[in-house]
């Protein structure tokens, strides 16, 4: 009788690291994260939306970049992740503007890390057009034919979709992450920027139930 109370012990306690992996962490609404302000709309209800709202602006999305850039990787086949430029004002318009640009003309990949850098660890003012269409021309990429892509109908178009985004989905300031239409984390609520991702793991896991 010993032997086998020893044997369930064993075995009991084999198994209380696996449990506690297997476990999701409990975050709660209105402590961890708070809903929209109103619904945002989704592209395919089989599939859970992540949306970063982020500035080249601001610091703490550059930091927070590099930790974006590998959690991204492990996402599960049924998330989508896109970034959004958040637009609070008239600077941060002009860097939607580059940003969806870089996205029409296939230089986003080369753009991105540069912009981040050239703001942070530079310090240079990168405010207006005139100022970004220079940088991005010393990137080695055609000036006049950037401009004429920043001036699309198809790019504004994305930036109005950006602003409007910005104004109402509730979002008090950046980085924000939005869950499927549903859902803001950020840092202050998160406790920290890497808790922003384990959070939003939790509403992925919760909205592919």
């Amino acid at each position: 009788m010993k032997k086998m109370i020893k044997a369930i012990l064993i075995l009991g306690a084999s198994l209380l690291p696996l449990a506690g992996m297997t476990t999701p962490l409990a975050y709660v609404e209105g402590v961890h994260y708070k809903p929209t302000a109103q619904r945002i709309a989704t592209s395919d209800e089989k599939v859970v939306e992540v949306i970063e709202l982020f500035s080249y602006s601001c610091p703490h999305c550059f930091n927070l970049d590099p930790q974006v850039h590998e959690w991204e990787k492990t996402l599960p086949a049924n998330v989508t992740f896109s970034r959004v430029p958040a637009i609070f004002r008239d600077s941060w318009l002009q860097l939607a503007r580059v940003f969806y640009t870089a996205e029409a003309t296939g230089d986003l990949e080369k753009l991105h890390l540069v912009i981040f850098n050239a703001i942070h660890v530079e310090k240079r003012r990168l405010e207006t057009e005139e100022q970004l269409l220079d940088f991005v021309a010393e990137q080695g990429i055609d000036r006049d034919m950037f401009a004429k892509t920043m001036n699309s109908f198809s790019v504004q178009g994305k930036v109005k979709k950006a602003l409007l985004l910005s104004q109402t989905s509730g979002i008090t300031g950046v980085p924000s992450m939005i869950v499927n239409g549903k859902y803001i984390v950020d840092a202050p609520m998160a406790g920290g920027m890497p808790e922003m991702l384990k959070v939003v793991d939790f509403l992925i896991q919760q909205e592919s139930n």
